[in-house]
C-alpha cells in the first residue's frame, strides 16, 4: 500500500494534522424511523457504523490549531485573526470518518457541515476538511444528494467572508464530497496513494483506466495543488493556514535587479541580454524574495504549465505574505494563464498583495494552444488582473513578448530589470509584419523602443529597479 493511502479514522486524521482539539456540539436534528425513504434496515446499519465506529455521524466537526509554539516567529511577526502569537493557528476542521457507512453524506451530515460553517464565519476562521468519502447516501435518495446544493452554499457564503478553504483529499475521495468539499477548496491537497475522482470504483465503466483516478493524476490535470506524504502534512497545512491569513493592504515592493545593472545601448542589445542563457529566471527572484513559499499548480480545467510559478510565499525581508505569478521564459500555456488568474482572484479575495514576474517570449501559439482556448484564457487573466482590488506589483525580468506577457502585467505598477525589454511583439516578428528582411531586425528593434528606459520615458513602466533592495512598499531602491 503506498503511504499515505491507508484509511485513517476520522479521528487519526485530526491526530495527523492538528495539535489540539475541540468538538463542536452536534446539530439536534434527528431521523424519523428507517430515515427519509424509511428504508428498511436503515436504523440497523446506521447504529453497526456508530458502534464500530465510536461516532454518530460520517463527519466530525471542531475547531483545531495547527502548529506548535515558536513555528510562526521567522514567518509572521503580527497575529492576525485566528492565529496566536505563539506560532499556532485555529480553524475549523471538518473530518470525514469513512468507516461509518463509506463517510456518505446524509441529512445529518448535511446538519453538521452547515454548522461548522457557519461557525467559522462567526468566528472568522478558515476551514480545513479532511475528505474521506464514497459520496451521497443511497438510504437517504434525493434527500441526501440534494446536501451537496447545501455545502455548495455553506462554502459560498465562507467564501464571500474572505476566509479560505483547504481541503485534504484521504482515500477514499469520490462523488459528491469530491465535487464540492475537495475540488472547491481554494487549496487542495491530497495524501499519496489516495483514491480520488468524481465516479467511485463500483460505478466506473469496466474498461477505465484506475491509475486516472488517484491523487497522482489529479495533480497532473490540475486538480489538486499537491500531494504530500501523512508525515509532511500538518506542517504543510500550519504553513497555509499563516500565508493565507495575513491581510495586507500595503503593495507588494518590486524585488531588486539580480543581473546586470548596465542599461542596453540599443534595441537589440536589450533584446540580447533578456534572451541571455545566463539572466536569471523567474526561480531565482522568488528564492531571493521569499523566507518560504507555497505553491498552487494546476487551472482546474484539467490543464498544468510549468512555464508558469504561482503560490503564495512569507517575504524575507519583514515575513509579510505576499501571493506571486511568476513566467520561467517559456512561451505560456493556456493552462498557465489561466492558473494564474486562479491565483490573481485567490489573492484578492482573501486582501493579500500579488507579484507578478514577467518573462515570457509570448503566448504559445501552436494548434494545441488555440484548441486549449488560448485567446479566452489570456483574456480570464487580463481581467483578474484589471479588476483585482488588491495591490499587484509587476516586474519585467526578462522578455516581455506581446499580449502573453502583457496579460500578468500590472496596469500601474510596472517595474523593469536592466536586462529586460517589452515590446508589442517580437522584432523578428515585427519584420517579418512589415515586410521587411532579417537584415533589419535590429533596426527594427530600435525603432520599436523596447528598452527599459524607453519603456519609462513611454510611461509603460514606472522606473528602471537596481540591485539593491527598495527602500519603501511600490518604491525601487
Amino acid at each position: 500500500m503506498a503511504e499515505g493511502s491507508r484509511r485513517f479514522t476520522a479521528r487519526e486524521a485530526i491526530g495527523l494534522v492538528a495539535t489540539g482539539f475541540t468538538e463542536l456540539p452536534a446539530p439536534g436534528g434527528t431521523y424519523g424511523p428507517d430515515g427519509p425513504l424509511s428504508w428498511q434496515g436503515y436504523d440497523a446499519a446506521r447504529a453497526r457504523a456508530a458502534a464500530r465506529t465510536g461516532e454518530e455521524e460520517s463527519v466530525v466537526c471542531g475547531t483545531a490549531t495547527f502548529g506548535t509554539t515558536g513555528a510562526g516567529t521567522a514567518e509572521s511577526g503580527r497575529a492576525e485573526s485566528g492565529t496566536t502569537d505563539s506560532g499556532t493557528v485555529t480553524a475549523v476542521l471538518v473530518s470525514f470518518e469513512f468507516g461509518f457507512l463509506g463517510g456518505s453524506l446524509g441529512e445529518r451530515t448535511g446538519d453538521r457541515l452547515e454548522a461548522a460553517h457557519t461557525y467559522a464565519r462567526a468566528h472568522r476562521l478558515p476551514v480545513v476538511s479532511l475528505v474521506a468519502t464514497g459520496g451521497s447516501r443511497m438510504q437517504e435518495g434525493m434527500r441526501a444528494l440534494v446536501q451537496l446544493q447545501r455545502v455548495a452554499r455553506q462554502s459560498a457564503l465562507t467564501r464571500a467572508a474572505r476566509l479560505p478553504q483547504i481541503a485534504v483529499l484521504r482515500d477514499p475521495t469520490t462523488g459528491g464530497g469530491w465535487a464540492t468539499l475537495g475540488a472547491g477548496a481554494d487549496v487542495v491537497l491530497a495524501l499519496p496513494g489516495a483514491q480520488v475522482g468524481f465516479a467511485g470504483s463500483r460505478v466506473r465503466p469496466p474498461d477505465a483506466d484506475p491509475a486516472a483516478y488517484t491523487a497522482e493524476a489529479q495533480l497532473a490535470a490540475g486538480a489538486v495543488d499537491a500531494v504530500v506524504p501523512g508525515h509532511e502534512l500538518a506542517g504543510t497545512l500550519a504553513r497555509w493556514l499563516r500565508l493565507l491569513g495575513d491581510p495586507s493592504a500595503e503593495p507588494a515592493s518590486p524585488p531588486p535587479a539580480l543581473g546586470g545593472t548596465e542599461l542596453p545601448a540599443t534595441g537589440w542589445e536589450a533584446v540580447r541580454q533578456a534572451r541571455s542563457p545566463r539572466r536569471p529566471r523567474a526561480q531565482a527572484y522568488l528564492d531571493a524574495y521569499f523566507g518560504h513559499r507555497a505553491a498552487i499548480g494546476g487551472d482546474r480545467c484539467g490543464g498544468t504549465d510549468d512555464g508558469m510559478l504561482c503560490g503564495f510565499g512569507s517575504r524575507a525581508r519583514d515575513g509579510r505574505t505576499v501571493a506571486y505569478a511568476a513566467q520561467t521564459g517559456t512561451a505560456t500555456r493556456p493552462a498557465g494563464y489561466r492558473t494564474a488568474a486562479r491565483l490573481v482572484r485567490l489573492a484578492d479575495r482573501l486582501r493579500i498583495p500579488v507579484l507578478t514576474l514577467v518573462d515570457t517570449p509570448g503566448a504559445a501559439n501552436d494548434a494545441e494552444a488555440e484548441r486549449q482556448g488560448a485567446g479566452a484564457a489570456i483574456a480570464d487573466l487580463f481581467t483578474a488582473v484589471a479588476a483585482a482590488e488588491t495591490p499587484v506589483t509587476t516586474l519585467l525580468i526578462g522578455e516581455g513578448g506581446s499580449g502573453g506577457a502583457l496579460a500578468l502585467a500590472a496596469a500601474d505598477n510596472t517595474w523593469a530589470t536592466p536586462d529586460s525589454y517589452f515590446s508589442v511583439i517580437a522584432p523578428e516578428a515585427a519584420a517579418a509584419i512589415l515586410k521587411r528582411g532579417p537584415e533589419e531586425v535590429r533596426s527594427t528593434a530600435d525603432q520599436l523602443r523596447i528598452r527599459p528606459q524607453d519603456l519609462v520615458e513611454l510611461g509603460v513602466v514606472r522606473g528602471v529597479v537596481g540591485p539593491r533592495p527598495p527602500d519603501r512598499p511600490g518604491r525601487p531602491g
